[in-house]
């Protein structure tokens, strides 16, 4: 039985969530989740760390490598072959204390929910 799935912690929603051609484009959108968008954020925008990153998404540093790398792999597709790109779903929940984040040193650091079992994940999509 594989273990189950921890919810990665983010601390807001995107501001705008989908990106694309002014003009035309291919077929089908590129689905990005959420915390594939955090990853982002967190580690080419912010400059954290890989290590820094697992810390403030509350999963291991392994995770963050496989999503990081399955975000630029769809960043890259989006770009090159001209298509949108959708930033929803995923498995995340958002840090309770998002509104008065700070950025790369997020309150989060200090949440008492670090392993999620709740089952109150925003989005419950799975592999």
């Amino acid at each position: 039985m594989p273990r189950p799935r921890k919810c990665r912690r983010i601390c807001a929603l995107p501001r705008w969530n989908t990106f694309g051609p002014l003009e035309g484009g291919a077929d089908g959108p590129v689905e990005m989740a959420v915390e594939e968008y955090e990853a982002i954020r967190l580690i080419d925008l912010l400059g954290c760390t890989q290590e820094e990153c697992a810390g403030q998404m509350g999963v291991a540093r392994s995770t963050v490598q496989q999503v990081y790398d399955r975000a630029r792999q769809k960043l890259a597709l989006a770009l090159v072959e001209g298509r949108r790109l959708v930033i929803s779903g995923g498995d995340y929940m958002l840090c309770a204390q998002a509104e008065g984040c700070a950025g790369r040193d997020c309150a989060r650091r200090r949440c008492d929910r670090g392993r999620c079992g709740c089952g109150g994940c925003a989005g419950q999509e799975t592999d």
